[in-house]
């Protein structure tokens, strides 16, 4: 690390993590989610949360883009979307007898796409080409979205009727699938607290203690992408892809279970979210247990377990455990 790169990666990692204070200050209970956005920012990821209504999914992206230097847009899916209703579209102005492209939501850098299985297969359509490629295309042109560009999705995992499940291509765009659960009695009560607070203040959010620039994320995601990772732990991330796609070399379990395996972008979302997680502990290298911990997220929605399994109520939970467990550690 050169004199000139090294302060400002300490004020990068300092700004993050006074962003993620003030996220856990302000999302009660949910860690784990907290962590996982801010994984998926450094790693210039998507994020998939799914949950019952009512757990500060909303509010976790919103709070985000309270303590970044950038804007948020919220949409809300419904089965009579439009993909121009996400996209934007060319509008006729008479006065100058030509056509205005008239920008869309997605020209935002934080998008909240709310309960996106009610969606039709265009509009889902549409933001899988924004989440992939960074760019959206209306009639015969092509518009870039910002630089800073992420997408939280959620589903309501209660709900199902007059909604389109997610195709695994789409499925696969998201880095992380993140699973958020209602948090305890002792949790509650804090929420309970800080929620009259804010309406005593009349406040939504509070304030952060500082405001993270858009510089300081992109400094932040070289210096992730510089951290040391042996060639150990590399060959770790590819042995826990192919035993997905090749089980019976390491479990029997997995073969029974497993229909088909994980894409190379899960070795991709491993190694970028380990990286991840190293650099908010403030590490400079990766660790085994690094990758150990964003694989459950990283796979979850990647794996399709055979109908018999899925008959006997074996979970994609379960899997991942025997994945794990079977897959030697170096």
């Amino acid at each position: 690390m050169d004199a000139v790169t090294a302060p400002f990666i300490t004020s990068a990692h300092a700004a993050f993590n006074s962003l993620r204070d003030y996220l856990n200050d302000q999302i009660l209970g949910q860690e784990n989610l907290v962590e996982r956005l801010l994984v998926a920012l450094l790693a210039d990821g998507h994020l998939l949360v799914e949950g019952p209504p009512g757990l500060a999914k909303t509010r976790a992206i919103k709070a985000l883009a309270h303590g970044l230097e950038a804007d948020f847009q919220r949409v809300q899916f419904t089965p009579d979307m439009l993909p121009a209703d996400l996209t934007g579209s060319d509008i006729y102005r008479p006065q100058e007898g030509e056509f205005h492209f008239q920008r869309g939501p997605l020209f935002h850098n934080l998008i909240l796409a709310d309960e996106v299985n009610r969606a039709p297969a265009k509009v889902q359509s549409a933001l899988l080409e924004a989440m992939g490629e960074h760019q959206i295309s209306v009639g015969t042109n092509t518009y870039r979205l910002p630089g800073l560009f992420l997408v939280m999705a959620t589903q309501n995992p209660i709900e199902h009727e007059g909604t389109y499940p997610l195709p695994e291509a789409q499925l696969d765009r998201f880095m992380l699938n993140t699973l958020v659960d209602y948090p305890d009695r002792a949790t509650t009560l804090r929420i309970m607290a800080l929620s009259r607070h804010e309406a005593q203040e009349a406040k939504e959010l509070s304030p952060p203690p500082r405001l993270l620039s858009q510089e300081l994320v992109f400094i932040a995601r070289r210096e992730v992408l510089g951290l040391t990772l042996v060639d150990s732990v590399a060959e770790y991330i590819a042995a826990l892809v192919e035993a997905t796609r090749k089980p019976e070399k390491y479990s029997p379990k997995l073969t029974e279970w497993l229909r088909w395996g994980a894409s190379p972008r899960a070795a991709i979302a491993m190694e970028r979210g380990a990286r991840a997680l190293a650099w908010l502990e403030g590490r400079d290298y990766v660790s085994p247990e690094d990758v150990q911990a964003i694989a459950p997220d990283a796979l979850r929605h990647r794996l399709l377990l055979d109908y018999t399994a899925q008959a006997r109520g074996v979970t994609t939970k379960e899997c991942i455990t025997e994945l794990l467990q079977q897959v030697p550690v170096p």
